[in-house]
């Protein structure tokens, strides 16, 4: 934010009326005599004498006189005020020239606390303005203090000069003790002004002055004094952030920015949703006594601000222990950021569980994307079989929703209250194409995975996906990018129940014919393909959800009952879900084309099995199986009718033999070549060590 735009302007007559400060006067006074056609020289022309027509002790009366004016940035008679050109804020003194040279080098000693002084005064009257910012307003009051202090010991030091008591050796000796603070305060000054500091640079700017004074006990304890008096407007901000997450910031001088074009909807919309990470943000320029809290004075405020939105009003305890007055060696505001963190992070973390019920929520999810409760997807499968047969642009999602709607009633999903929030669709790409676009997945050789085989003719089988409604502040743990990890699992378990479905089906074709007189034919040697097939695939679900899903299920479940925190719980679902997708082949493209290769061989094989027993056995057309799941039952009919079925084809019939013979190469090639492959990622992956065991177990069973 920009705060000289925002802030309010400062009036006119403060810049135009020069006698309100001392600063301009001598200015003004030089103006004026030009204006009237002569110079002060011209002026005091026969008034004043050279200061050296006077003798020594006359010279140290007027020199004391003129310093003590000095001393306030007033000129006097032998010693002017001259302006660095170039530079506002930079002065110098000079003194006349023809002044005793004792007298001299005694008084030049005495100009860099005069300097001092115009360059503090100059200081305040410019940062006092809007625009600087609250840090600089109160470190600005702090100066506008000492400098009262400052100028109560010059009016002493005249008091002493009037009762004839004071000595320019005397001044110079009273001087001494506020020497050494003025020159620090104008190096902290010269600094903040060349740089325009603001906000928190100001605080590390006079901080760090603090610790370079270690040597000087008072000059450090003054500035460590100017450090706590800038910083109580910034401990106000900071107490109101921590305490009820709000940003009051007029000058845009925190360290906490807030981007209020990111919205919390956009976390069930958008994949790549930056909300949690960037709605609140840490700025550069942290004061450096709370570099090592900052991290945690973000989070307390966000979680504030999250219940905050979710109607839920709370507000940390305050009390007169934990108001931030300053800061010190007695670390007291660091405990006060940990026991506000403490409360915000546990009300968050109760709430979400207890009001909104994440962990049923996970179950829910769990039961439907990751197949826990497989009956309503029996149902489903049944009943929208012809739908999902369809080309993905043919597909009418609203029939699909209907359709998964009866499936939930009529199973025992019915009895999840949760169930509802269930949603289909259908997406329009490959798994396998999906993956390759999400460039935030760590997808091992995905630059050699470019040669992705999209389906000749894909269907709503391999695009159909599940989804889930989330609301806010759920959204916060189970975001877009979440659901969308939990859809990829999904789609991949989806298909290859389909093909466990389409496999049972011909294996059940294959059984209804057991009875029958089969020597020389091919279904014996079909049979024995089709268990292969089956067993692989067995294998492959068994692995997915018993070795993969389940176990990393309970680990991710005991640990969100112990987190402390709701980004603990962010990062222990989003471990569970990159490990889950690591581990079920999803971010391996190279084993995942393998696996789709032989489920592909699976689903063209069972296809093709009731026209190869067709043609291969005398099976009356009333009697045919539609589809694989009802074939065990119409064989077992037509076995009872005529159980001495003859053969069709005679052992010639090389079209089925070749048929048969080559599902057997393709599929015996991939398995075979699937090994090795399975074998060499299982010694990076050790979690691949049981399925490699199953897989080549199944190899070297043909």
């Amino acid at each position: 934010m920009d705060a000289s735009s925002s802030s309010p302007s400062t009036p006119r007559w403060n810049v135009e009326r020069p006698f309100l400060t001392g600063r301009y006067h001598q200015e003004t006074k030089s103006r004026h005599g030009e204006a009237k056609g002569f110079s002060m020289d011209s002026l005091n022309t026969g008034l004043e004498k050279a200061i050296g027509c006077y003798n020594a002790s006359v010279q140290e009366l007027i020199v004391i006189d003129d310093l003590l004016s000095a001393l306030v940035g007033i000129e006097g008679r032998y010693i002017s005020i001259k302006r660095i050109r170039g530079k506002e804020s930079d002065f110098t003194f000079q003194i006349d020239t023809s002044m005793d040279l004792a007298l001299q080098e005694l008084a030049k000693r005495i100009f860099p606390l005069c300097e001092s002084f115009l360059l503090i005064n100059h200081f305040v009257e410019s940062r006092s303005q809007f625009k600087n910012g609250l840090v600089n307003h109160a470190f600005a009051a702090a100066l506008r203090a000492f400098l009262l202090d400052y100028q109560a010991m010059v009016a002493q030091l005249e008091h002493q000069f009037r009762l004839g008591r004071l000595s320019i050796q005397g001044l110079w000796f009273y001087c001494q003790p506020m020497m050494g603070s003025m020159l620090a305060l104008s190096t902290v000054i010269h600094k903040a002004s060349a740089n325009n500091f603001m906000g928190s640079a100001v605080l590390n700017l006079l901080q760090s002055q603090a610790k370079a004074m270690a040597g000087d006990d008072a000059v450090r304890s003054l500035l460590e004094k100017m450090t706590q008096c800038a910083s109580s407007a910034y401990l106000g901000i900071l107490e109101r952030w921590i305490y009820e997450g709000v940003i009051d910031d007029p000058y845009g001088e925190f360290f906490i920015a807030e981007n209020k074009s990111l919205q919390k909807e956009r976390l069930t919309q958008d994949y790549d949703a930056k909300y949690w990470g960037q709605r609140y943000s840490l700025k550069d320029g942290i004061p450096s006594f709370l570099a090592n809290a900052a991290g945690t004075i973000l989070t307390t405020g966000k979680y504030l601000n999250v219940m905050r939105e979710c109607g839920h009003n709370v507000q940390v305890p305050a009390s007169e222990d934990s108001k931030f007055m300053s800061f010190g060696s007695n670390h007291h505001y660091l405990e006060c950021i940990k026991a506000a963190y403490e409360f915000s992070s546990t009300e968050l973390l109760n709430l979400i569980k207890e009001k909104y019920d994440l962990l049923g929520k996970l179950r829910s999810i769990k039961h439907y994307l990751l197949l826990d409760q497989g009956d309503f997807l029996v149902h489903f499968m049944d009943i929208a079989k012809d739908e999902l047969a369809k080309r993905p642009d043919e597909i009418s999602v609203e029939k699909l929703q209907s359709l998964l709607d009866i499936a939930l009633r009529s199973t025992a999903a019915a009895a999840d209250p949760l169930h509802e929030d269930l949603t289909c669709c259908v997406e329009r790409s490959s798994l396998l194409k999906t993956l390759g676009t999400l460039k935030d997945l760590e997808i091992r050789s995905l630059a050699d995975s470019n040669d992705v085989e999209e389906p000749v003719s894909s269907s709503g089988l391999e695009t159909f996906s599940l989804s889930y409604k989330v609301q806010w502040p759920l959204s916060i743990v189970i975001s877009r990018k979440a659901l969308t990890k939990y859809q990829l699992i999904f789609r991949f378990l989806f298909h290859c129940k389909h093909v466990n479905r389409q496999l049972c089906g011909a294996w059940q074709l294959h059984q209804g014919v057991r009875a029958i007189n089969m020597r020389g034919t091919a279904i014996p040697r079909s049979s024995l393909l089709c268990r292969s097939m089956l067993k692989f695939i067995n294998s492959l679900l068994h692995y997915l959800t018993f070795e993969v899903l389940e176990p990393n299920w309970h680990v991710m479940h005991n640990r969100l009952q112990t987190a402390k925190s709701i980004d603990e719980v962010i990062q222990f679902h989003d471990f569970f879900l990159n490990k889950c997708m690591r581990e079920c082949l999803l971010l391996l493209p190279e084993l995942l084309k393998k696996v789709e290769r032989l489920k592909s061989l699976g689903l063209q094989y069972a296809s093709s099995t009731q026209r190869l027993i067709s043609s291969s056995i005398d099976i009356p057309k009333s009697e045919e199986p539609s589809n694989g799941s009802l074939g065990l039952e119409k064989s077992k009919q037509g076995k009872s009718r005529n159980p001495s079925r003859v053969l069709k084809l005679p052992i010639s019939n090389s079209t089925v033999t070749d048929s048969i013979l080559k599902f057997e190469k393709d599929f015996n090639g991939e398995l075979q070549s699937l090994g090795p492959i399975l074998s060499n990622s299982a010694q990076a992956e050790p979690h691949l060590t049981h399925l490699a065991q199953w897989i080549l177990g199944v190899g070297n069973e043909q």
